[in-house]
């Protein structure tokens, strides 16, 4: 499972994530879950802190919808597990106790998990040299499998149940999204770091597998729509990945080795206003509000423009939104 997949006809036929799950209709993380899984290939271990993945598809009586190892961690013991399951195959080998071969260890979390949570243990997994240990982060920006709370990569001007739009709080949530993928780049020596969604589906597999293959550490960051915590038609899942990456709401890119470079980039951008209006999370902002939405994806885009051309990391500064 090393070399790049060229076409959607070159995709693994045989699924590693299967049926026995009970996620919610057009679930983005369970989507990417799949193409995860037949990115990495049968040599693979799972390990899922807990969020959506773990409560619809680990809490079912004598049925899994893995078809390879998995295990639930605890909510903020993402990194510290993975470092462990990639230390313990390494002290085996070295031992004579198992045969030597690659084994995959992926660690598949929510934003609550790796981006809140356990953010300490990621960014110290990032330090280690254990080659084929992945992080991915399934980012359906919320804490959906608890009631749709707000986390520290909740969009701006999205309303939930801890940040509810109101009188009292017109906006919503009036924090701006955190950039863990830019956060996990800054680790010194880090050889792989990518963004990406469920569209086009062969960028996710392919950076999967540069990440496999990288000899260390690497995370990837995946925007996973949210049917239930966006309020939009489960059938639109894919399409809402799709205009994220149109109107620039969010960028596709990896850092490889050191070299950065853009992964997608759209010939004519879409308004901003397409992809608010499609989610009722955002049903209750005003034009103004989804002007300054606009203002600050351009802003965005212009410094991550720069850093394709230049083929480094520049730090984003957008002007933070006026408060009303």
């Amino acid at each position: 499972m090393n070399e790049s997949i060229k076409s959607i006809r070159e995709i693994p036929e045989v699924d590693y994530y299967t049926s026995g799950k009970r996620t919610c209709a057009g679930c983005g993380p369970s989507l990417a879950y799949r193409l995860l899984s037949k990115a990495a290939g049968p040599n693979t271990v799972f390990l899922g802190p807990t969020g959506c993945m773990y409560v619809a598809n680990g809490h079912q009586a004598l049925t899994s919808p893995y078809a390879v190892p998995w295990y639930h961690t605890q909510l903020g013991g993402g990194g510290g597990a993975g470092i462990g399951t990639a230390a313990a195959f390494r002290a085996l080998m070295e031992k004579g106790k198992r045969e030597k071969e690659d084994i995959n260890v992926i660690v598949y979390g929510g934003d609550g998990a790796l981006a809140d949570i356990g953010l300490s243990g990621l960014s110290m997994a990032m330090g280690y040299d254990y080659a084929r240990l992945l992080f991915v982060m399934n980012d359906n920006e919320s804490y959906a499998n608890t009631g749709i709370q707000a986390s520290s990569t909740t969009p701006w001007g999205a309303t939930t149940t801890f940040t509810p739009a109101g009188k009292v709080k017109p906006i919503g949530n009036e924090r701006m999204k955190k950039d863990v993928a830019l956060l996990m780049a800054a680790h010194p020596g880090i050889r792989y770091v990518a963004t990406t969604t469920l569209h086009p589906q062969l960028d996710f597999m392919n950076k999967v597998r540069k990440a496999l293959n990288c000899g260390a550490p690497a995370f990837i960051h995946i925007l996973t729509p949210c049917p239930k915590g966006w309020f939009f038609d489960p059938r639109y899942t894919i399409e809402m990945s799709q205009l994220a990456l149109q109107t620039r709401v969010w960028v596709s890119w990896e850092y490889e080795n050191g070299r950065f470079k853009l992964t997608y980039k759209p010939t004519k951008p879409k308004p901003v206003e397409e992809y608010i209006k499609a989610q009722g999370r955002f049903s209750h902002l005003k034009k103004e509000d989804i002007d300054e939405m606009q203002r600050m994806a351009d802003e965005d885009w212009k410094y991550w423009e720069e850093m394709d051309k230049e083929g480094r990391i520049i730090l984003p500064w957008v002007e933070p939104p006026r408060k009303r």
